[in-house]
């Protein structure tokens, strides 16, 4: 695995296709790892024409731990959050997003078509505002503006994802545990075949495993509070995609997302939850293709009953 010094730290990366392609830099979400980018999703990218870029964020996977930081109480960050008392974060989501900058620094890469899904929609959604001359373009994906009055998570979503396995050692118990949350937070419409999703799941817990890491990024994620007034400064082609069954950031999110984002794009996606399902990976290659292009969405045929509004259903 390839590593960059930037912005301070250590950054675990991987590159694929050719470097003189247009780049794509991948942002990956809460407690993810770079593997977590279903590989068909950086293929299809690379046949499209583009040099496609994804790392492990800070805290996770094989980048830099912060482990200097103790492991944040997340059921005291949650009720301060519903209260809008100050967090005292390890680092924020502009740190983040000062990563990512970093990194292409530190790969000679000058723009970037800009990718994120979750938390890591939040950080591109910052690198698109913060450094303009180096965002392509901006694709934002089951992702966020931060402003409060959003609904959150339904309570089997927030409960799956703050209980820990019983027995954490136990491995078959981990892969199992996060199975459940993956059923429970994933596509209705869509689910990723059991064996896929196991195997999914035991690749990354080889890789690395690091809890204390997802806690101070959720910090993270709810220190750096309402990022509409960034949002405004966006000046680059931005789309935002959404799945109309996500129980973890539900749609409303998604759409006052591109509310905020000048002449930003909206697409619902019907049974889609809060993953990538291998189901939807032509469908999410042919709107990014279309995007990063620079071209419209009407020769795309849909997978569901068309809905008008605002934004594009499929």
């Amino acid at each position: 695995m390839a590593t960059a010094q930037a912005n301070g730290i250590t950054i675990a990366y991987e590159a694929s296709g050719n470097p003189h392609d247009p780049a794509v830099l991948l942002i990956m979400g809460l407690g993810m790892q770079l593997v977590a980018w279903p590989q068909d999703l950086v293929d299809g990218l690379v046949e499209q024409g583009y040099y496609v870029v994804r790392y492990d964020n800070r805290d996770i996977g094989l980048s830099s731990k912060f482990d200097h930081f103790k492991r944040p109480n997340l059921v005291l960050a949650y009720l301060k959050s519903l209260v809008g008392w100050k967090q005292a974060p390890a680092y924020t989501l502009n740190d983040m997003a000062d990563d990512a900058l970093g990194l292409l620094d530190a790969l000679g890469i000058g723009g970037a078509h800009v990718v994120g899904v979750s938390m890591g929609g939040m950080i591109a959604q910052i690198f698109a505002a913060r450094f303009g001359h180096r965002a392509l373009s901006l694709s934002s994906i089951m992702s966020s503006s931060g402003r409060r009055g959003l609904p959150g998570p339904t309570a089997a979503a927030r409960n799956a994802l703050m209980r820990a396995p019983a027995s954490p050692h136990n491995r078959r118990e981990v892969v199992d545990r996060m199975v459940q949350v993956y059923r429970i937070i994933g596509s209705p419409s869509f689910p990723t075949p059991e064996p896929q999703l196991r195997g999914n799941i035991e690749r990354a817990l080889d890789r690395s495993v690091y809890p204390a890491g997802m806690a101070r990024q959720m910090v993270a994620i709810v220190a750096s509070g309402d990022r509409t007034p960034l949002l405004r400064k966006i000046a680059c082609r931005t789309m935002v995609i959404h799945g109309a069954a996500d129980p973890l950031v539900p749609l409303a999110c998604g759409a006052d997302t591109a509310a905020a984002i000048p002449n930003a794009r909206l697409h619902v996606i019907e049974g889609m939850g809060h993953d990538l399902p291998p189901q939807l990976i032509e469908r999410l290659l042919a709107l990014l293709e279309l995007h990063l292009r620079g071209n419209t969405i009407s020769g795309i045929p849909p997978l569901a009953p068309h809905r008008a509004d605002s934004g594009t259903h499929y």
